[in-house]
């Protein structure tokens, strides 16, 4: 609970405490984290007055994020990205926000959020979160959950970047990397680009809830939102040309081998004959009786040999 002159925070077990009454002056903010605790869920219903059909989106963790304009409140669902300590894994969750007319519920399915920077600048009056309404708040916290869309792409973006050295190398594993990064950008576009029209929804509403000063915050949430969205397209293009690339890097390789391959077929296909026509058990071939016959036809091939590999170097094949 807070205003421009004061901030409490507590944690309660019954939500009955946490409502703030109809004529309070300050703002409350109520995170609620547990999504399947059915009974909580249902109590936040009853005392904020939320609708069923809201808190069932809220409880299927697969829902398509989305917006619900309901008159006294406004509902977004979208969802929730932050890398895992060790840096090398993203923790997606589903994060629903209702505002009313003086306070602003967040639900979260865990514990863990991205919104310490936020909380802080509560505590410490910092910006104008602390003097402006719940709906400042909401854009506060979507502005920090978009902030970390970007973070998100931007260092996956950066390791995609890497590949085209990898490709240029001839490392193994291109395959692989390229299949894990397309596995990543269709995810984060699965996630991002509904977040977004919700967040586009909401900048866009023409609700009482939400003050005129707050909705170029909101609009620039969207424009970062769609920011995010876009640079998830160029490298999910991006990737798609490294797979190209890579093929064809592959496909290179392949004809070089082939190509030498066919070079020293078609170099020991005029042996072969030689050595095929004097292996033929006939009893009457003046050339085996010759002494110097073994050598003479050893001469012959050495010859063959370097005039077909002079012929191939001239025409520039090796």
């Amino acid at each position: 609970e807070y205003d421009g002159d004061q901030l409490t925070e507590r944690v309660v077990t019954d939500l009955e405490g946490a409502i703030p009454p109809a004529d309070a002056t300050h703002r409350t903010w109520v995170n609620i984290h547990g999504l399947h605790d059915v009974d909580l869920m249902r109590q936040a219903g009853r005392v904020f007055g939320i609708h069923p059909l809201v808190l069932q989106d809220v409880l299927d963790t697969d829902q398509r994020p989305t917006f619900t304009d309901m008159g006294d409140w406004l509902f977004v669902l979208v969802k929730m990205l932050r890398l895992n300590k060790a840096g090398d894994g993203i923790i997606s969750e589903q994060l629903g926000l209702v505002l009313g007319r003086n306070f602003l519920l967040t639900f979260q399915e865990r514990k863990g959020d991205v919104f310490n920077p936020v909380r802080e600048r509560l505590r410490k009056s910092q910006g104008r979160v602390r003097g402006a309404g719940v709906d400042y708040l909401m854009y506060a916290l979507l502005d920090t959950v978009v902030d970390n869309y970007i973070h998100i792409v931007e260092l996956l973006g950066e390791q995609v970047e890497e590949i085209d050295a990898i490709i240029d190398e001839g490392e193994d594993g291109v395959l692989e990397r390229i299949r894990d990064f397309k596995r990543e950008m269709n995810y984060l576009r699965k996630v991002i680009r509904p977040s977004r029209e919700a967040i586009q929804q909401l900048a866009k509403a023409d609700s009482d809830l939400v003050a005129e000063p707050t909705m170029p915050f909101l609009r620039d949430v969207e424009a970062l939102a769609t920011r995010a969205s876009e640079a998830i397209d160029t490298y999910r293009e991006m990737l798609g040309d490294q797979l190209l690339t890579h093929r064809a890097a592959v496909g290179m390789k392949l004809n070089e081998i082939m190509k030498l391959l066919t070079i020293y077929t078609a170099i020991f296909i005029p042996l072969t004959f030689l050595v095929g026509v004097y292996g033929m058990n006939f009893e009457f071939m003046p050339e085996l009786h010759f002494r110097s016959a073994y050598f003479v036809l050893l001469g012959v091939m050495a010859v063959v040999t370097a005039l077909m590999f002079r012929f191939f170097r001239r025409k520039g094949w090796l």
